[in-house]
């Protein structure tokens, strides 16, 4: 038996196929207040990049290391991520950082096929045992660009990633190898879904050519035992101090209060390419 909030069969789903979708994991008021906090938060939006794709289009990347007591820490911080994370990875996790990525209507553009442990290996993780949580936003349909994922494609280990666009791209020979024996699946999901996903598990998403936004929260953890052998742009181990499902609610659509929770915006352009990270 597991020791947690997800079940056996949802646990054995995760190692097997390389993601697991939650839905309701916010429930539609959450949903609401989070949405609510990213479209009012000014901080969020000066402090984004453009990130453009190989084809120029562009998706607006806020990133920060550390979770605050905004909506966005409180969630990445609330007892059903935390426990759900620790019971996928087997040890204690800490936050490795967090990602709004915006995807606007019509110009925003696509994220290339990566791993997030293709470029995380860099930062001086041993181990591929880390993953992402994708909480959706806005409704992600194929039209405005949801996420796509290889089932299965974890178990392929660690693959050679280069730079597509601004981006942080897989090597397109092995993905297109992959894709002719692994299934594809589009990851449409409703406002407060939630994805979580391996290190190694391959994703992409399309441009956003509809009339629709497809905003996603993307909150990301490394485990305790998988503490960094090298100073990198992300933390190394630091304690998660947890707290309450409750409190989700009672922060309410509070946004970013101070500005010292971003990476440092005096970086030159390859740190930049380094920290917007493919973010499905």
């Amino acid at each position: 038996m597991t020791d947690g909030p997800l079940n056996d069969q949802q646990v054995a789903a995760f190692h097997e196929d390389g993601y697991l979708f939650i839905e309701n994991f916010l429930d539609e008021e959450e949903a609401r207040l989070l949405q609510q906090a990213c479209r009012a938060d000014s901080i969020m939006q000066q402090h984004a990049m453009d990130v453009r794709d190989s084809a120029g289009r562009r998706t607006n990347l806020s990133l920060w290391n550390h979770p605050g007591d905004d909506i966005y820490g409180i969630i990445a911080r609330s007892a059903r991520m935390v426990d759900a994370v620790e019971q996928l990875l087997q040890d204690e996790v800490y936050h490795y950082h967090s990602k709004l990525s915006a995807k606007e209507p019509k110009i925003g553009g696509a994220w290339e096929w990566h791993q997030d442990y293709g470029y995380w290996y860099n930062n001086g993780c041993l181990f591929p045992d880390m993953l992402s949580v994708f909480i959706a936003i806005d409704p992600c349909t194929k039209e405005n660009g949801c996420m796509q994922v290889l089932r299965g494609s974890h178990k392929m280990g660690r693959i050679d990633h280069g730079f597509a666009g601004e981006q942080t791209g897989a090597d397109l020979e092995r993905v297109e190898q992959a894709k002719k024996r692994l299934e594809l699946v589009y990851c449409e999901m409703k406002p407060g879904t939630a994805l979580f996903f391996h290190g190694n598990t391959l994703h992409t998403s399309e441009a956003n050519l509809s009339e629709h936004p497809r905003w996603g929260l993307i909150c990301c953890y490394n485990t305790k035992s998988n503490d960094p052998y090298k100073e990198h742009h992300h933390p190394g181990y630091t304690p998660l101090h947890k707290v309450p499902d409750s409190a989700i609610r009672e922060t309410g659509a509070k946004s970013t209060a101070a500005t010292q929770r971003f990476l440092q915006q005096d970086r030159d352009d390859t740190t930049r390419r380094m920290e917007a990270e493919a973010s499905g």
